[in-house]
């Protein structure tokens, strides 16, 4: 009998172990996609999945996602603290009729608190897709060195932090985001605020540039906004943004369009836009004396419209 229950012990044992190490393969911090993976596999680096979708079940938090070969990985919700990575390889996400990226920890049991980090990926609607980045909880996402194009149904946006909480960050890096039906980049929150950072942006051929509704803190620098359908920078509800060493030329409409909160401006270039380099449609524009607006509207004059420019004048 004593020999009955040490070996049934002993198999309990390798059961577990053999359980445990199933489950530690399972939430690896490193895993990998290949182009020729499959999503049955663990993810490894000799047995990668196919999908990120198929490889975030097995990330563990903190972890990171990285991309052996080129491919099209696929569209991925994020519920999680992680990081996708496609550096030095062609990481396509293919989103036709829908979003190419959903940063959501609401459901998680601590919202608001986990960080994602996007770096080096192709991320396209193919005309069809709703919104390229769409951030609704997480306390910060970084979208860095990617290309977001083709969101033309739905909203349409590039990359949208749409809160409902107080504290977001987002990080928008040395990214391209063209030809969208929305915003290049929007933001807004019903709670508390939201922060924003792009730097090295070109939003070009997108309904505005770079949009800040409802209680957003936009800081825009070393970027563009051009031939966007509406504004190149468009601020509403009660937010600020602050544009420095930046360029908005040949927007359909603004160059920069202040309807409430407020624009800050320091050594921002905003020429040939079709209506008015800076309309002022009830905010505030401060300027700091170094721009230079001209040849905006149809005759070539209409600089400024709707107001005056607060604080120093601008140079032409």
């Amino acid at each position: 009998m004593s020999k009955l229950r040490l070996s049934f012990h002993a198999l309990a044992l390798v059961v577990f172990t053999f359980a445990f190490s199933s489950m530690a393969q399972a939430q690896a911090t490193r895993t990998w996609v290949s182009g020729v993976g499959d999503d049955a596999n663990p993810c490894s680096r000799t047995a990668p999945c196919k999908t990120f979708a198929g490889a975030i079940s097995k990330t563990a938090d903190q972890g990171e996602i990285d991309c052996i070969d080129s491919g099209g990985f696929g569209t991925v919700t994020i519920t999680k603290s992680i990081t996708i990575d496609g550096q030095g390889t062609l990481a396509g996400v293919l989103a036709a009729g829908t979003n190419g990226v959903n940063a959501n920890d609401s459901a998680s049991g601590a919202p608001m608190t986990h960080t994602v980090r996007l770096r080096n990926l192709s991320i396209n609607g193919a005309g069809s897709g709703l919104i390229g980045v769409n951030y609704t909880s997480a306390k910060a996402v970084f979208v860095e060195n990617c290309t977001i194009v083709g969101f033309k149904a739905g909203s349409g946006h590039g990359v949208s932090a749409n809160l409902t909480a107080n504290g977001g960050q987002l990080y928008v890096r040395d990214t391209n985001i063209t030809d969208n039906l929305g915003d290049g980049v929007k933001a807004t929150t019903t709670v508390g605020s939201v922060r924003v950072i792009c730097d090295h942006v070109r939003a070009d051929k997108n309904g505005n540039g770079f949009h800040a509704t409802s209680n957003a803190s936009f800081h825009v620098s070393n970027s563009s906004a051009s031939d966007n359908t509406t504004n190149g920078a468009f601020v509403d509800g009660s937010s600020t943004m602050i544009l420095d060493h930046s360029t908005f030329e040949s927007n359909i409409v603004n160059g920069v369009n202040c309807t409430a909160g407020a624009v800050k401006m320091s050594d921002t270039a905003v020429v040939n836009n079709f209506v008015a380099g800076v309309n002022i449609g009830g905010g505030t524009v401060f300027t700091y004396g170094d721009n230079k607006l001209k040849g905006n509207g149809a005759s070539g004059v209409n600089d400024v419209a709707g107001g005056a420019l607060n604080a120093t004048t601008t140079k032409q």
